[in-house]
């Protein structure tokens, strides 16, 4: 075995790595660029050594700096983890040729999974399904638009050389297939640096299950079992569960000895996944995943196995630990992915500093695999996923109820979050009842959002005792530091020169719509730290304490109102307040009134950046006439392509950006002149 390994990933997987290796007694180094100088997965490592600039082709996917960096430190052995150059050919004979180990595949292998093209004509040679499709070399847009035509819409259009739902389009008919064939050309070129594509039927109802296969290098191969990857957004999974609800015996060992058969085909080493799409009492081969999955944690819960463990071991030349006879799977596992994105708004990544987060405690029941912490930046460089919540427990019913559980514990203030989102998912009928396909959350997508609604009597009386509290305790802190500390004017009573001792306080709910808005409480102040709260006539006796109390003024709410306890963890940002309670986030404005009235007028005819990113193309030109739902400019970011269009029939009066440019969010990408509609005369 070797004794010290490189890393040349980041986020949770680095850190993830770093907990096996370092349990075997192995020398951990980091890599990071310049964004994550101060990242947990540096911070726990032995040693960390600078690649360059934040943007990954800078320092993540720069492979003359890596290798600098294993020189430099000594490294024996170098970890891709997974994305970056974890699939990459190249990259693996760079590492052999520098001495390195490199803990993946063969380069052979990834080469040959690495086209999807290719891995079909292989795996259609090793008597593995294949999806009725086109995987030729001939990349005529003619020819792919008839091959489409052959197939029989829908089709799906897949980027031959990478994963995770880049460069991937689902096309519905004819019209639509050149925009979709050129955007997803773009995005598999910006992603893998190459713009083949194949061309699939897309089924309509089909089930996403997946084996994780392992071999050594004496030959020995075997599976671990499937997860069903059903439940996707983008065409990038959502919630992972292993096993597959529905799995019999007899189709297990079906799909085993095909996944087994496939990576026998390339003289596989190392671990991989063997994916396929399933509907009815079909399975199709989809792709080879030549690495470690961001979902593999679900496969170790359930087999009781380290498979980053297993992957050093077996680079190591050592054989597998198992055979497949000894192979177990006990229970069930779910695991879901944290991400920083909105999901009212087609799952739009989001950035933003994590002022607040807080996961559940780990027990043998439940794990978090983290990348960030409190304090962190959610960047528009790389991959906004924050955590993955993953539980176990005898059955899938039980460990249902601990995912819910779990996610009611996790706490996220800083950046939007799919977190409500994922509650409700574990909490459909639907989805307890494994009544699912890949098309799941599309299908209820409606029941699926979290509800907006008018805060609640409780929750704001909660959000006036977080003020007083915060005020009372900035008031402890000046009197601390003043010369007069007994001074009357530190007093946290509601004592005020020639004025009663109450307050009156305004929280706008953000829900005008749903009921809500601003609404105002007065606070009376009784002895012995006793509140009075009136709220539109109704009054709340309240008393509260501040536990654990953070810089901003928040912290932890312990109330009692009129009779009942509650807890929330308050989070301020300036006068915005974050209440964390129920399980849920309730977002509040403390309002301003000597600032009334300065709100800028909102237009909805402005076409603005929804997030950070670049502009990649701009579809129209100043002066053009364009119509309502037209496309106009095509942004990148977080490595995915969002198309921008026209908000109403009108003119484009002037661009301000053009192809290559960086822009931040909500900045007006263009001058839009909105039509004018005349009157008819009376």
């Amino acid at each position: 075995m070797f004794a010290s390994l490189l890393i040349a990933n980041r986020g949770e997987i680095a850190c993830r790595i770093q907990r096996t290796a370092r349990r075997m007694g192995l020398r951990c180094i980091a890599v990071y660029s310049d964004a994550d100088a101060q990242a947990p997965h540096v911070l726990l490592s032995d040693e960390a050594h600078r690649l360059g600039p934040a943007p990954a082709r800078e320092s993540y996917l720069n492979v003359e700096a890596l290798l600098e960096a294993a020189a430099r430190s000594g490294a024996e052995a170098v970890h891709p983890g997974y994305g970056f150059l974890s699939e990459n050919a190249g990259f693996a004979e760079a590492c052999a040729r520098a001495g390195l180990v490199f803990v993946g595949p063969p380069p052979a292998a990834i080469r040959a999974m690495g086209s999807k093209s290719e891995a079909k004509t292989i795996m259609e040679k090793a008597g593995v399904p294949l999806v009725p499709g086109y995987h030729g070399s001939d990349q005529a847009q003619d020819l792919l638009a008839a091959q489409a035509q052959r197939i029989g819409y829908p089709v799906l259009i897949k980027a031959s050389a990478g994963g995770g739902g880049k460069g991937m389009r689902v096309v519905e008919r004819p019209d639509d297939f050149e925009a979709a064939l050129t955007s997803a050309k773009r995005e598999a070129s910006a992603s893998f640096a190459d713009d083949r594509v194949l061309i699939e039927k897309y089924l309509t109802k089909p089930r996403h299950i997946e084996l994780q296969v392992f071999a050594d290098s004496q030959g020995n191969v075997l599976h671990l079992g499937e997860r069903d990857c059903s439940i996707q957004r983008r065409h990038q999974k959502v919630i992972e569960e292993a096993p597959a609800p529905g799995m019999t015996p007899e189709r297990r060992l079906e799909m085993g000895e095909a996944a087994k058969a496939a990576a026998a085909a390339i003289g596989y080493v190392g671990a991989g996944t063997v994916e396929f799409i399933a509907e009815g009492e079909d399975f199709f081969f989809m792709e080879m995943n030549t690495r470690l999955q961001v979902e593999h944690p679900v496969t170790e819960m359930i087999t009781g196995q380290d498979l980053v463990e297993w992957q050093l071991k077996v680079a190591a030349g050592e054989l597998l630990p198992l055979t497949q006879e000894e192979v177990r799977l006990t229970g069930h596992a779910f695991e879901v992915r944290l991400y920083a994105e909105d999901p009212a708004r087609d799952f739009l990544p989001a950035t933003g500093r994590l002022t607040h987060l807080r996961f559940p405690e780990e027990s043998p029941h439940l794990r978090v695999d983290a990348g960030v912490g409190e304090g962190d930046e959610i960047s528009v460089h790389y991959d906004p996923m924050i955590a993955k919540l993953i539980v176990w427990d005898s059955t899938r019913a039980a460990a249902l109820r601990r995912l819910s559980g779990a996610l009611a514990l996790t706490e996220v203030v800083g950046t939007t979050t799919n977190l409500a989102f994922l509650q409700r998912l574990a909490a459909h009928s639907a989805f307890a009842d494994a009544d699912f396909d890949t098309g799941f959350i599309g299908k209820h997508a409606e029941a699926l959002q979290p509800e907006r609604s008018a805060a609640s009597d409780d929750l704001l009386a909660l959000a006036c005792l977080a003020e007083l509290l915060a005020r009372a305790q900035e008031a402890r802190r000046a009197a601390a530091a003043s010369s007069d500390p007994h001074s009357p004017w530190w007093s946290t009573d509601g004592w005020r020169l020639n004025a009663g001792t109450h307050r009156r306080l305004i929280f706008d709910d953000g829900a005008g719509d749903e009921g809500g808005g601003p609404r105002a409480a007065v606070v009376h102040y009784l002895p012995d730290g006793l509140y009075e709260i009136e709220l539109e006539g109704r009054v709340i006796e309240a008393r509260a304490q501040l536990r654990e109390p953070r810089a901003d003024g928040g912290g932890r709410i312990e109330a009692n109102l009129a009779g009942r306890r509650l807890v929330a963890t308050a989070v301020w940002q300036g006068r915005e307040l974050t209440l964390l309670s129920d399980g849920g986030a309730h977002h509040l404005t403390l309002f301003d009134q000597l600032a009334a009235g300065e709100a800028d007028e909102t237009r909805d005819d402005r076409l603005v950046a929804p997030m950070p990113g670049k502009v990649v193309q701009v579809l129209v030109e100043a002066g053009a006439e364009v119509t309502a739902g037209q496309p106009l400019i095509v942004l990148e970011a977080m490595k995915m392509e969002h198309t921008l269009s026209a908000p109403a029939d009108g003119r484009i009066a002037a661009l301000r950006y053009a192809a290559g440019d960086l822009v931040e969010e909500g900045v007006e990408l263009l001058e839009f002149a909105p039509a004018v509609v005349e009157e008819a005369a009376s």
